[in-house]
């Protein structure tokens, strides 16, 4: 029998949840079965797996050592016997933490912009993936855990069931904040303010043409995965003389495979056929600033998929830029305002534009209403 003590960072979920991530091979079926049988409790007692965890409750584990190691995705040690009681050190299990101390260690500029015992917020640099696009990749989400592990090393053992997570993405050459759960608590508590668009979400760009007016945008987006590139349809905009205040009538969908994007932007100067932008994102779907603003004639400087060709060729030969100089600088939800200054080339561009705009003392960002 293998007991398993429910911790923080497993409490609060319902047990079939739980049940996968400690045997993730194992499939619907079995766990029920397993449940069903009793090989599978909770507290002593049956159970049926939508009870939800609560801190200090016992799982137990009733069948053999090899069937334990088989579903929890760990090597099955010569000497272990295919039936019989299970034994506490082979079921404890551990987790392959080099590749995040590997990442920890090689990935550079990633920056701490906030942190308490349940959240943390890192600055990205361009150039990183948020989360892994295949096995081999290391990522911010891979740096993140490393750093944890860095901190304390003890938190090994919480990874067998337990794994931190980023709760938004950035693509991969976007620079700038991300949200991380570090907990259980953290993961749902940033979620919920997502899900309920408490956070509001703000990035600096610099844009081909010379933006005149803020306006509020919207349409819909529709995805290309062959070609990892998404079109907008139907988009219309409004430019309202304060912020906005209310839902305006969304434009026709046109497709069930549309997704609705609301993105809001606000020139802070002009210079030279560029400007200068703060864009705010009310909904957040891939690639919504570059599509979205393509699509109103103002592509991104350096974007390659919507960009303008003869100026990103320009931009690259005087800054040896290569890629959309999009920034994600500032997040405000519960009272919280966490802010991230631009890259050093993001800068360097600017000034080289001629697109002056005055940064505050301690690299804080103004934003567009300080300016107003």
């Amino acid at each position: 029998m293998q007991s398993v003590t429910i911790g923080s960072n497993q409490a609060g979920q319902r047990l079939d949840k739980f049940l996968h991530k400690y045997l993730p091979l194992a499939g619907n079926g079995f766990l029920y079965k397993m449940l069903r049988k009793k090989n599978i409790t909770l507290n002593g007692r049956k159970a049926e797996g939508a009870e939800m965890l609560s801190l200090g409750d016992q799982v137990c584990f009733f069948f053999s050592e090899e069937t334990f190691l088989k579903f929890a995705g760990r090597e099955i040690p010569s000497n272990v016997p295919k039936e019989g009681a299970c034994s506490k050190n082979v079921l404890k299990g551990t987790v392959d933490i080099q590749p995040f101390r590997k990442a920890y260690r090689t990935l550079a500029g990633v920056t701490v912009l906030y942190e308490d015992q349940d959240i943390l917020i890192l600055g990205k640099p361009a150039g990183m993936l948020t989360q892994k696009a295949s096995p081999e990749d290391l990522s911010l989400n891979e740096w993140m855990i490393g750093y944890l592990l860095q901190q304390n090393p003890s938190f090994q053992k919480e990874l067998v069931s337990f794994h931190p997570s980023v709760c938004n993405r950035l693509d991969r050459n976007t620079s700038g904040i991300v949200l991380c759960g570090k907990t259980l608590a953290g993961i749902q508590y940033l979620s919920c303010c997502i899900r309920e668009h408490r956070i509001r979400k703000y990035y600096r760009t610099i844009c081909v043409g010379e933006v005149k007016k803020a306006s509020h945008i919207q349409g819909y987006l529709e995805k290309d995965t062959a070609r990892n590139k998404v079109k907008v349809t139907d988009s219309h905009r409004w430019t309202p003389e304060q912020d906005f205040a209310g839902a305006a009538a969304r434009p026709e969908k046109d497709s069930q495979k549309s997704n609705y994007i609301h993105t809001r932007y606000v020139p802070l100067c002009t210079a030279g056929g560029y400007t200068l932008l703060e864009v705010e994102l009310f909904t957040g779907k891939s690639h919504q600033i570059r599509a979205h603003l393509a699509e109103e004639g103002y592509p991104l400087a350096g974007d390659p998929k919507y960009g303008k060709w003869q100026a990103n060729q320009k931009l690259k030969q005087a800054y040896g830029l290569d890629c959309q100089l999009l920034h994600a600088c500032r997040v405000e939800f519960d009272g919280k305002v966490i802010q991230a200054p631009c890259p050093a080339l993001f800068m360097e561009v600017q000034k080289g534009l001629g697109l002056e705009f005055p940064e505050t003392a301690g690299g804080n960002l103004p934003t567009a209403r300080q300016m107003s």
